[in-house]
C-alpha cells in the first residue's frame, strides 16, 4: 500500500492516517488510491471491529492538492468520467468518502488542523467525529467555482440543517470545530481528538461485533425507508443476530462480569 496512509491494527482496532503530513494530508492522485484501498483492505479483514481514521501532522486534510492541479486534466474529468460509477454507487472521488460510511464497521474520525473541501467531506464519511475546538472547517468548492461532489450533499443532507449546508456551501465561510458539533458535522469537541477516539474505539471493539455491524447496516438505511420498510428490516437484522453464538455470549459475559470472546462476523 502507498505511504499515503498508514494502517496500525491492535485489538481489533484499525488506526489508519492520512500520512501526507509536509502538504497538510491535501489530496492528490496517488492519496485518492490510497485512501481507496485502505477501504478496501480494511472492508476484506474480518479481525477489524472499528477504525479510527485521522491525519499525520499539522492537519486532518486540506482538501484538494491545488499545486497539481492542471486545467487540461481537469477539463477532462467533465462528462463521462464523473458520470461513471466506478465503485458501486460512487465515481472514484466520491468513493474516497463515501467507503467510509457504506464500511461495516463503525469509523470514528479524530480532526484536528484543517478539513477543507475534499477534506471534510472524507470526515463526514465517519459514523463519529471527535474534533478540537480550534479546527478550521469549510466547504471549500465554491470557491473554486464547483460544488462538493465528493458525497458531501449525501453525507451532510440527513445530520445538518439544510439552510446552514446552503449557507455554508453558498459562502465557503471557514467555521471551527465548536461550531461544527454545533451544527452536526461533528460529535464532540476536545483539545486531543485522537485518544478519545481511540478509548471509544476499543470500547466499541469490546461488543459483539455481530451487534454492532448489524446495527450500523440498519441505522444507515433507516432515513432511506418509510416507516413499514423500516421496522421490517430491524425485525429481519435481530432475527439475523439473534441466538447465535456471538450474542449469547454477550450475555453470558455481561452476567459473568467479564470481556467477552467473540468470533469475527462479516
Amino acid at each position: 500500500m502507498s505511504d499515503r496512509i498508514t494502517i496500525q491494527i491492535d485489538q481489533h482496532v484499525a488506526d489508519v492516517r492520512l500520512n501526507r503530513p509536509e502538504k497538510m494530508n491535501a489530496l492528490d492522485e496517488e492519496m485518492f488510491q490510497a485512501i481507496i484501498a485502505a477501504g478496501k483492505s480494511l472492508t476484506e479483514n474480518a479481525e477489524v471491529r472499528c477504525v479510527v481514521l485521522s491525519g499525520a501532522g499539522k492537519a486532518f486534510c486540506a482538501g484538494l492538492d491545488l499545486s497539481n492541479f492542471d486545467l487540461n486534466n481537469a477539463a477532462g474529468l467533465a462528462g463521462s468520467k464523473l458520470l461513471e460509477r466506478t465503485h458501486g454507487i460512487a465515481n472514484k472521488w466520491q468513493q474516497v468518502a463515501w467507503q467510509w460510511r457504506e464500511l461495516p464497521i463503525p469509523v470514528i474520525a479524530a480532526v484536528h488542523g484543517v478539513a477543507f473541501g475534499g477534506g471534510l467531506q472524507i470526515m463526514l464519511g465517519a459514523d463519529i467525529k471527535y474534533i478540537a475546538p480550534d479546527t478550521k472547517l469549510s466547504i471549500m468548492e465554491t470557491k473554486w467555482g464547483i460544488i462538493p461532489d465528493m458525497a458531501g450533499t449525501q453525507l451532510m443532507r440527513h445530520s445538518i440543517r439544510e439552510d446552514i449546508i446552503k449557507e455554508l456551501t453558498y459562502t465557503h465561510r471557514i467555521f471551527s470545530g465548536t461550531e461544527a458539533v454545533q451544527y452536526g458535522f461533528a460529535t464532540h469537541a476536545t483539545e486531543d481528538p485522537h485518544p478519545a477516539a481511540m478509548k471509544l474505539a476499543r470500547e466499541i471493539a469490546s461488543k459483539s461485533p455481530d451487534a454492532i455491524v448489524t446495527a450500523k447496516r440498519v441505522i444507515n438505511a433507516a432515513p432511506y425507508l418509510n416507516p413499514e420498510e423500516g421496522l421490517l428490516l430491524e425485525s429481519q437484522a435481530q432475527e439475523k443476530v439473534l441466538l447465535k453464538e456471538n450474542q449469547l455470549e454477550a450475555v453470558f459475559a455481561g452476567m459473568q462480569k467479564r470481556a467477552g470472546k467473540f468470533k469475527g462476523f462479516r
